[in-house]
């Protein structure tokens, strides 16, 4: 399970915006950019090239 207190220190790795945890399916996505990324096993893919768009 994805800790959400990450949140608090976690930044979209291509424009540096907010993420907001989506529980279905498990995914962090970017305010600023609508960037998409995966949790797996609960750890965030913040991986630039890895994320999906909205």
């Amino acid at each position: 399970m994805f800790d959400k207190e990450l949140l608090k220190i976690l930044a979209c790795p291509k424009c540096k915006g907010d993420l907001e945890y989506i529980e279905e399916p498990e995914s962090l996505v970017c305010k600023k950019c609508n960037k998409v990324y995966e949790i797996k096993d609960g750890i965030p893919i913040l991986i630039i090239g890895e994320e999906n768009d909205d």
